[in-house]
């Protein structure tokens, strides 16, 4: 990992992060390369908040990638060139449960810096982040009733935080 990627600071991400979540995707992975799973992103979000780079992301319960969450202390957010496109969209499409999607998909998986962590080797930006605090999603809260409109299902995301601990990208 160290030869392919230069670790920076979260502050020298260039990206606009509302196209680099929203439209371009990520792949959130939980678990070590020996057990672990992914799926495509596209809400989330970074910031500051108690005095820490964080990011979040949310998954929802019945995704094979949550229990995966529940289990890890530590995640990872791959970020991919357009032309990866295909690999986000099968990522986000098939389940964990019933195929590989690395193989599938053909990426490579490959140990993180953070203990515990799988990232992918075609990815052009990685976020590694230690998970600090989760929530769920209420829809007595919801101030704005279309918001339920994305919950036809009343399958409501658990949201995650977690500590930005390495950012890395392709130099």
């Amino acid at each position: 990992m160290c030869d392919t990627f230069k670790k920076i600071k979260p502050q020298d991400i260039t990206d606009n992060v509302f196209k680099l979540i929203g439209s371009d995707w990520m792949l959130i992975t939980a678990g070590p390369p020996d057990a672990y799973n992914t799926m495509t992103g596209g809400w989330g979000g970074f910031g500051v908040l108690w005095e820490r780079n964080v990011c979040w992301c949310f998954i929802r319960p019945h995704r094979h990638t949550y229990k995966f969450m529940e289990k890890a202390k530590n995640f990872t957010l791959s970020f991919f060139d357009e032309r990866y496109r295909a690999v986000l969209e099968l990522c986000g499409s098939k389940s964990g449960r019933d195929v590989d999607k690395a193989a599938s998909a053909g990426i490579t998986p490959m140990p993180g810096m953070l203990a515990g962590t799988t990232a992918f080797a075609e990815a052009r930006l990685i976020i590694e982040c230690k998970k600090i605090y989760y929530h769920d999603f209420d829809p007595k809260n919801f101030l704005d009733a279309a918001i339920g409109d994305c919950y036809p299902e009343c399958d409501y995301h658990r949201a995650y935080t977690g500590e930005v601990i390495n950012c890395l990208r392709v130099p």
